[in-house]
């Protein structure tokens, strides 16, 4: 069985020869770049420096040697502008805080402060204020509040919206080629990396790719505004529905049924112990623009619908199917109501768990190599059965995770990701 076929059928509730594997296709199911560079010198592979593909986590561009290597089933086709606004081109040479040597590209823009802190610029541009801080020592950018002092009797959300646009002519022939080659070269199953339906996305909402950005940018502010001045919050996500509806079409013309899934919310609903909103605030200014998205997706196309939501989110997950949700990442099985065994039960037959495979909090970083093969082990015995699972971490694998545990990892799903689960 080829990967695509594979991951075609789990994601249609049926049980493939093995589950699937993802590594890298989404910058929410990727490795740090200082992991990785270890994690493909373990493999055996001469040490080169690694691409950083997403500067905002500093996430690792996986090689096709390496995701073969592995036997990861699945590749991403995303979008070439990053978090900070720069494009993927014209790599040239950094250094990681622990010494990595990494490829980043050309508009990668950055300097240290008096601190030892590294500031980035949007779009390359040091005559405007940094838009990241990377922590002297630090593993990912944060993102600088840059709000400008706020009229709230005079709140415009076109303003705020300027942020969302069409894509270019140079994006679509970008998607295009990218897609052809990824599908003809290979038999990988491709992930539309969108992310456009990710209404109030909180990485998003500060504009770190923008120059000059406008409106209610302090995540804190944000969140207070949906009860204090919820209208304005309509009106964006109104405006950013009607984009990405148009974008949507573009999308499609570009990649066709090439791709399988397409990565439509990047939004989290939940924190560790509880969700962020109520659900009766998600049906008034959330689900209704998911709703729109998902079901032109559903009606045009043959594509998956994947959510990516951290934390306590089962207050959502029956609004999540309504909307049109397919597939839920990355299931983040510590957080309260989260218990495996209860949402494969509930919902195993209604959603694609995509993640969930292993705690990166605890069990991965800071367990031993028998603890993480054991519950490798208990998570595809609970997931796997009947299809509608994807092997992945919970979220990226972060810095300093050790080697070993990911080749228990990797070697655990090779010999228990195999049909029929073996319930032992």
């Amino acid at each position: 069985m080829t990967s695509r076929e594979r991951v075609r059928l789990a994601i249609q509730h049926r049980e493939p020869d093995r589950v699937p594997l993802d590594l890298g296709a989404t910058p929410v199911t990727g490795i740090a770049a200082s992991t990785y560079a270890k994690l493909r010198q373990a493999l055996g592979f001469v040490p080169t420096p690694v691409k950083v593909w997403e500067p905002f986590q500093i996430l690792a561009e996986v090689e096709l040697e390496v995701l073969q290597k592995l036997g990861v089933d699945v590749i991403g086709l995303n979008s070439p502008v990053t978090m900070f606004g720069y494009r993927n081109e014209n790599w040239k040479p950094w250094k990681l805080f622990d010494g990595t040597e990494v490829l980043v590209g050309e508009k990668f823009v950055v300097r240290e402060d008096e601190k030892g802190d590294i500031l980035i610029y949007p779009q390359g541009d040091t005559s405007v204020p940094p838009s990241g801080r990377l922590p002297k020592g630090g593993f990912y950018f944060d993102a600088i509040i840059r709000q400008q002092p706020i009229d709230e009797a005079h709140l415009d959300p076109q303003e705020f919206a300027e942020q969302y646009t069409l894509y270019t002519d140079e994006d679509l022939e970008y998607f295009q080629r990218t897609v052809d080659q990824l599908y003809y070269n290979t038999d990988l199953s491709i992930v539309g990396g969108f992310w456009q339906g990710g209404f109030g996305d909180i990485a998003q909402v500060p504009g770190p790719g923008l120059k000059h950005p406008k409106g209610i940018r302090d995540p804190q502010e944000w969140y207070i505004a949906h009860v204090t001045h919820p209208n304005y919050i309509y009106e964006i996500f109104a405006i950013q529905c009607e984009v990405a509806l148009e974008n949507l079409k573009l999308y499609y013309q570009a990649v066709g049924d090439k791709i399988d899934v397409i990565v439509v919310s990047g939004t989290d609903f939940g924190a560790q112990h509880a969700a962020f909103i109520s659900p009766d605030m998600y049906r008034q200014l959330y689900k209704p623009f998911h709703q729109q998205l998902n079901d032109w997706i559903h009606a045009n196309t043959p594509w998956k619908v994947f959510f990516h939501s951290c934390g306590s989110v089962v207050d959502f997950l029956d609004d999540f199917i309504d909307a049109g949700v397919d597939i839920l990442n990355p299931v983040q099985c510590s957080a309260a109501g989260m218990d495996p065994m209860w949402l494969k039960e509930n919902y195993g037959d209604k959603l694609v768990f995509w993640g969930g495979g292993v705690d990166t909090q605890k069990t991965l970083p800071f367990g031993t190599p028998d603890q993480v093969r054991q519950e490798v082990a208990d998570r595809i015995r609970i997931f796997a059965p009947g299809g509608g699972f994807v092997f992945n971490t919970i979220h990226n694998i972060q810095q300093g995770t050790p080697v070993e545990n990911l080749l228990a990892m990797y070697e655990t799903v090779k010999e228990r990701g195999q049909y029929p689960i073996v319930n032992n």
